[in-house]
């Protein structure tokens, strides 16, 4: 018998939160960002504007660094780099999506499955890095 795919998340969530396997996301974020998941106690992602169909967590903490420090940068003149932990069970049923070069993979999460990704989080949020837009000539 095959459940819709919510459901087998959630079955598979709740089988896994005695075991220890989680699988380690990376995620760039901006200023915005940054002060909503420190709003949220470092434990939620907040949700997606409208926009924004998808939530791209990264695989790997040098990908997110690029990110963070060519547009974050950019756009806002910050970047941080995330780093935190999700049930192992939950992420299995999203396929890495290669984007780019060989170190430009990410996981593809439908905003309306957000709240079970950020149920999914073991531990909090960890800002592990800030990337700052160099002194413009009046400030250095």
């Amino acid at each position: 018998m095959r459940f819709p795919t919510r459901a087998r998340r959630a079955a598979r969530s709740s089988e896994v939160t005695t075991a220890a396997a989680t699988v380690t996301m990376y995620r760039p974020l901006g200023p915005e960002q940054y002060a909503l998941v420190r709003e949220a106690g470092l434990r939620r992602w907040p949700p997606r504007l409208p926009e924004q169909p998808i939530f791209y967590p990264v695989t790997n903490q040098r990908y997110a660094e690029d990110i963070a420090s060519r547009w974050n940068v950019k756009d806002s003149g910050v970047g941080y780099v995330a780093q935190f932990e999700v049930r192992a069970a939950f992420v299995e049923d999203y396929a890495i999506q290669k984007v780019g070069g060989a170190h430009h993979t990410e996981w593809w999460i439908p905003a309306e499955e957000l709240d079970a990704l950020n149920d999914n989080i073991v531990g909090l949020i960890d800002i592990i890095g800030r990337f700052d837009a160099p002194p413009t000539e009046h400030e250095a």
